[in-house]
């Protein structure tokens, strides 16, 4: 069907039909892309893919240079888009091997989405930081609650905490210790660590 059509518009065919690569047009190009893609692109896309273990959008770069290079030597091979599977597989198979070789050459530091720092404007970042120790401290007996407040969020001396409340300075220091260790359960079940 497509070698038929690029015959009907009169361009220069070599050897099967494939047009010659320097006279070859845009549309032709168009043309035959469209019939790659369509022919071979889902199975070529899933082998480059899972040899990729599931990254798809270098599977998708793979296959698009394997489609370019079938384009450039379309005229040599003398094969329309229906008949070049095998050759293609092929393709695909040695820009693997090169991209395996470039990676090992040159790994690609991969983090998770999740442990990616995305920085943030310090309002923001200190709001949602306030919310999430607020969460943290209703989780936390009222008598916790309290000698946090007097010693960090009032800025209050142990003496002075200790005259206010009216324990010794060892029982302030001793509750301040347990309500931290408290608070800090409570912020690393909300995901904040350190």
């Amino acid at each position: 069907m497509l070698v038929a059509e690029v015959r009907s518009a009169g361009t220069p065919t070599v050897g099967g039909g494939v047009p010659a690569a320097r006279e070859r047009s845009g549309a032709d190009a168009e043309m035959f892309v469209r019939a790659v893609y369509a022919q071979h692109g889902r199975v070529l896309l899933r082998y480059a893919a899972r040899r990729l273990r599931g990254d798809w959008h270098r599977a998708e770069d793979i296959l698009q240079e394997a489609v370019v290079r079938a384009w450039r030597h379309g005229g040599a091979l003398g094969r329309a888009p229906e008949t070049m599977r095998p050759w293609l597989f092929a393709v695909v198979r040695n820009l693997l091997i090169d991209d395996h070789r470039a990676q090992a050459l040159r790994p690609v530091a991969q983090e998770a989405l999740d442990d990616t720092d995305v920085p943030v404007a310090d309002e923001v970042n200190r709001l949602l930081t306030g919310h999430v120790v607020t969460e943290a401290l209703e989780d936390l007996t009222d008598q916790q609650r309290e000698i946090l407040r007097h010693m960090y969020f009032d800025g209050s001396s142990v003496a002075e905490v200790s005259v206010l409340l009216g324990v010794p300075r060892g029982t302030v220091k001793s509750r301040t210790y347990y309500a931290m260790r408290a608070l800090h359960r409570a912020l690393a079940a909300r995901g904040v660590h350190g």
